[in-house]
Parts: C-alpha cells; structure tokens; sequence
C-alpha cells in the first residue's frame, strides 16, 4: 500500500529549539510500515535537510506535490496563532497548517482516498466531521481513547525492551536523585504537586522550555538541550515523575517520556490520577502527593544498585510491552486495510 504521511517534525536528531516530542518514535513506527511492504512517501517538508542540515542518505521519499497514494495518514495539526496561521512567507510562518489543508482538500474530500488521523495532541474538536465520515478514522495515543476514535500509543521497538539489562542499569552510578526531561506546558500544577517538593530536598534537574519559572526559585532548569542528550538526563538520574496535562491524564495518554526514562533505567513515578497507571508503572511507584515523592526517592536511594533495584526496573521494562511498535503497527494497519477497499490499492488518488 502507498501511503502519504503528514508530519511536522524530525525523524533525526533535529534541532534544539523544537518541541517534537515524536522523534523518539517515528522513525521506527515508519521503518516498521516500510519493513512491512509499505511504500512511504512524506508530504510536509523535509525540516531535517532544511532546518538541521542532516543528510537522511536518500532512505526516504518527499513530495511536495500530490503524488498517487492509496491512503493519507496524517500526525494532526492545529492551529497555532502567530506561527501557522499568518500568511505565507511571513516572518516566523510556519506552512504545515496550510498543507494539511491542501492535503485533506485533494485527497480526502475532492478523491475520497482513505484517510487515518493520529490526533497525538488531542487538538481535533470532538465535533469534527473527521470523526464521522466513513472513509476517514481517528487514532489518539490514550489507553480511553474519544469515542469513536482509535487507541494507537506512541511505539516502542521490541528489540529496545529486549536489549534492556535491569542490572547492569540498577548499577550505573547516577549523581541526581531526580530528572525532567519536558516542557512546561500545561504542567504547572503537578509540578506544584509533585516535582517541587521533592526538588528542595534532593539533587535534581529539569531539562526542556519552562518560560515562567518565578514560583518555584529553588529548582534546578536547565533549558532545552539537544534531543540526544535527553538519555544523559536520566541516566544521570534514580527517577522522574511523569507529569501529564490534565487532558492526558484523563484519558491514560502517557508520553514517549515512560520508554526515554525507562530503557536508560530511571525509575518513572507516577501520579495516581493518571488513568489507568498500573499499567504504566508497578505499584511502588504510583504517588498521591510530594510527600509520597520525597518518601519514595528515599526508598530508592536505600535500594539503589541493589537487586530489589534491578526488579524495580525490570517491571517496569515489562510495562513497557503496552506501547510494543509491532502492536502499534497491526492497529494502523488494520485499520487501513478495512478502509482500502479491494481494488482500490492500484487507482488510488489522481
């Protein structure tokens, strides 16, 4: 099947000042898709040979055109003010609103082609019609997903949760007790809750674009750092608290956050308002407060190196299985091949 896939990012490193939160995973979930006999073709602009100059070897195809595809798959784009919405050409215009409309005007409502939004941001109004029309299908990356939409988490490769050694982590020396690695949006109240607390007790870091930072004088930001240097944030660190926008924790969305902490072995506290969040995280490591926090780091820092470390770790690379990219996959591709109808895959759009 040819598929044209939308996106606004990188599948590199990219660059610094971006809040692409889907490196982590989209170049697997589409080496995944072509590995599969997919034929990939991208329509948004090629951002890491024009903005950060990386050179992806030709592995991909780029088309800003509308070339034959047999389906549109889009990672979801929404209005920003002052940055998308602003005339072509303008100083600071960004242009994938404007081709994500010319996409979804040629192929989904003049040709009809079958059509998948990854509504990752949770930005598509709950009246949309995309929701309703029969050739077009709605993913969202929670566990609780709207009705009528489709549960498609952010992927993690396989061979990663296999590679993973529990132990050899629980025994690397870490010098923080906690790490962020994250933006502030929409996250100021469980930072209130449950990050500062425990930052005014122990050695800590929060890496990423926090702009409105007066409140909370005594912790440690450090600002936006490279995307490869987020591991060496947790590596450094024994644990992280994954704080979610309400509207994620609503629904079980859990960020690409949980896989990045996870497989360089800091331990992912979790707030007990996340739905569904033993599914996230073992037990021990579910928290009500920032006292919980401060008592569960000083639980962690009695354990740390040993094997009870080690378990800890281990269940949490078992959780992890949930987001598995094989999993993610068969869920895209299934739903592509009930809306491809048979036939269909040799006239395409025009």
């Amino acid at each position: 099947m040819k598929i044209g896939y939308s996106f606004w990012g990188f599948l590199g490193n990219g660059v610094t000042d971006t809040p692409d939160g889907g490196r982590s995973h989209r170049r697997p979930f589409i080496d995944a898709l072509i590995a599969h006999g997919h034929d990939i073709v991208f329509l948004q602009a090629d951002r890491d040979r024009l903005e950060a100059g990386e050179d992806l070897g030709g592995a991909y195809t780029f088309d800003d055109g509308v070339p034959h595809i047999d389906a549109l798959f889009l990672e979801w784009r929404w209005a920003i003010p002052g940055r998308n919405t602003t005339m072509c050409g303008s100083e600071g215009h960004t242009c994938d609103l404007h081709r994500q409309a010319q996409l979804i005007n040629h192929y989904t409502v003049r040709h009809q082609t079958p059509t998948v939004i990854w509504d990752k941001d949770r930005t598509l109004r709950a009246e949309s019609v995309w929701r309703t029309t029969s050739h077009t299908r709605v993913c969202e990356a929670a566990l609780a997903p709207t009705h009528g939409a489709h549960s498609l988490l952010f992927p993690v490769a396989e061979n990663l949760l296999t590679q993973a050694d529990p132990v050899a982590l629980a025994a690397q020396r870490r010098d923080l007790v906690l790490g962020y690695v994250g933006n502030q949006y929409d996250r100021d109240e469980p930072f209130d809750r449950f990050f500062a607390p425990a930052a005014a007790r122990v050695e800590h870091l929060v890496a990423g674009k926090w702009t409105e930072t007066n409140r909370w004088p005594h912790v440690h930001f450090l600002g936006r750092i490279p995307f490869e240097a987020a591991a060496g944030v947790y590596g450094r660190s024994l644990a992280t608290v994954l704080m979610l926008p309400e509207r994620y924790a609503a629904v079980g969305q859990m960020t690409q956050r949980i896989f990045e902490a996870v497989l360089a072995g800091c331990l992912p506290l979790a707030p007990a308002d996340i739905r569904y969040v033993n599914r996230f995280v073992p037990d021990e490591l579910v928290v009500r407060s920032g006292r919980d926090v401060i008592e569960r780091l000083s639980h962690l820092r009695e354990i740390a190196g040993t094997q009870q470390h080690a378990d800890l770790i281990a269940a949490c690379v078992d959780r992890l299985r949930l987001f598995g990219l094989s999993k993610q996959v068969d869920t895209l591709e299934s739903l592509l091949h009930g809306l491809v109808r048979p036939g269909t895959t040799e006239r395409g759009a025009a």
